[in-house]
């Protein structure tokens, strides 16, 4: 399947499932790296708009490219309130924004998905001189018993399970291609934290290869996550060790 459609009609465990990102990184995007509420940023691959939405609320300008449609259409429902969002039909090869448009790239929870060569391309087509991009993700912490848990559980159960984040690896081949060697790492923590069993069951079910209801195997799937959840939860509540990374870089535009 083309991963365009790989979320055909997830919208809406995505927008309830996902979460958000800290509050603290978004802070440094608008006091260490320019960002500002005259900034023009493309957002690509912004599903609902979770992360796009952190951005809006600074008073940024914001494409938020989209290739699913189902997608789109809760981005633009999710977003309706904020005058500076524009919902764009794109992929990560072909925004069909102007040349030089764009002061920032984001990508939140998405990268793996593009191909690296021709996002960079695009990148290059759209960005204004100096122009920064933000490869972001939400990453489990593996060396956490609970977070190895649910790898098996995914593992014995989604086909098209690869590993949390696309099974991205630090520093991994796309990235170096993608910067050509040049750019910075960082992580903050950002543990998970789900008040209901409900709430984790969606932001698994969230997960572009997990199984849906009427897939072989679904019932016994949701048994072992709720299973889960009882076992780590503590008085309730389930904390999920998580950090969140981001790769950030200025490609050499002019060349």
């Amino acid at each position: 399947m083309n991963s365009t459609h790989k979320f055909n009609g997830l919208a809406e465990v995505y927008a309830a499932g996902r979460p958000a990102y800290p509050d603290s990184f978004v802070d440094e995007l608008y006091s260490q790296h320019g960002f500002s509420r005259e900034s023009v940023i493309a957002d690509v691959a912004s599903g609902t708009g979770k992360f796009a939405r952190l951005l809006l609320e600074r008073g940024s300008f914001v494409y938020c490219v989209e290739p699913n449609d189902d997608m789109r259409a809760r981005a633009a429902e999710e977003l309706s309130g904020y005058s500076g969002a524009r919902i764009v039909n794109g992929t990560d090869a072909r925004t069909s924004l102007y040349d030089h448009s764009v002061d920032f790239v984001t990508a939140a929870q998405a990268f793996h998905w593009f191909d690296p060569v021709l996002f960079r391309k695009e990148c290059v087509r759209i960005l204004k001189n100096s122009g920064q991009v933000f490869l972001i993700w939400n990453l489990r912490d593996m060396q956490s018993g609970l977070n190895q848990h649910s790898f098996r559980i995914f593992t014995r159960y989604c086909p098209d399970f690869k590993g949390f984040a696309g099974g991205i690896k630090q520093d991994d081949i796309r990235i170096r291609r993608f910067f050509e060697g040049e750019y910075t790492y960082k992580e903050y923590n950002h543990p998970l934290v789900y008040t209901s069993k409900e709430a984790f069951i969606i932001r698994s079910l969230s997960g572009s290869y997990s199984l849906q209801e009427g897939d072989p195997g679904y019932s016994q799937y949701l048994e072992e996550l709720s299973n889960l959840f009882d076992q780590y939860a503590v008085d309730g509540t389930l904390t999920v060790p998580n950090k969140m990374i981001v790769y950030f870089g200025t490609l050499n535009i002019r060349k």
